[in-house]
């Protein structure tokens, strides 16, 4: 298994180029691979977790789904980076706006994430330690979207174990701390990388106006957000 296939990712190393974008959805991965990507390849597909890797502007790059939720993402994030020598990961996903400053649509890159994860505890030895994002692939990030005209808040978010919480004013304390939006799989993608020394980066496109109540078609999430991928790619 230290080269691949491992038990859940059917290639083996070389599959997967240096540099490899992040979806939770498999459904996006393959938009973006046949949308954006030249000389194309499936390297896997279990459990319907499709991972592909071609060319951008001659420049090898992958992208391989990674599901809901920290602990499925942290299996994948894990395997590519220790066993596919993945050096540079940058998530593209979607989160739920919490700041008056970001509608839907809007591109948010990650600078650092909160969480209330158990999973982050474990990581980090029971310490709390900041999730953050690698510096360099960040201010890669902000000069291809000022170069591009492409608008893009930068800020911290906060990414929750669960979807469904129990309390009804989780969302409102966040808005109150300066939290830009809620997700996910962020803190946990910031925390292995830094324990495992590569660089991370995560991008998410606002698909819930949480303060104005106003949602994403599922259509929509899978398709679109092309200025999120144009700024992921151009990091590249």
């Amino acid at each position: 298994m230290e080269s691949g296939p491992t038990p859940h990712l059917e290639g083996i190393r070389g599959d997967y180029a240096p540099t490899v974008l992040l979806p939770g959805d498999p459904k996006r991965a393959r938009f973006i691979a046949e949308n954006y990507l030249t000389n194309v390849k499936l390297v896997n597909s279990v459990r319907g977790a499709e991972g592909f890797t071609g060319e951008f502007d001659g420049a090898p790059i992958s992208v391989q789904s990674v599901g809901m939720g920290i602990p499925s993402a942290l299996i994948y994030y894990t395997e590519l980076i220790r066993f596919f020598g993945v050096k540079k990961l940058i998530r593209v996903g979607s989160c739920g706006g919490l700041n008056e400053s970001v509608r839907l649509g809007d591109l948010i890159c990650a600078s650092a994430a909160g969480t209330d994860s158990a999973a982050i505890g474990k990581l980090n030895d029971g310490l709390t330690l900041p999730s953050v994002a690698d510096w360099k692939l960040l201010y890669s990030a902000v000069n291809v979207a000022e170069n591009a005209g492409i608008s893009m808040s930068v800020g911290p978010v906060f990414t929750s174990d669960l979807f469904y919480g129990p309390d009804p004013e989780l969302f409102s304390k966040l808005t109150r701390h300066g939290i830009l939006g809620v997700e996910m799989e962020i803190a946990g993608l910031y925390t292995i990388s830094q324990a495992e020394g590569v660089q991370a980066l995560a991008l998410v496109t606002v698909s819930d106006d949480i303060i104005r109540q106003e949602i994403m078609s599922s259509a929509d999430r899978e398709s679109t957000f092309d200025e999120m991928i144009q700024v992921a790619l151009g990091i590249v």
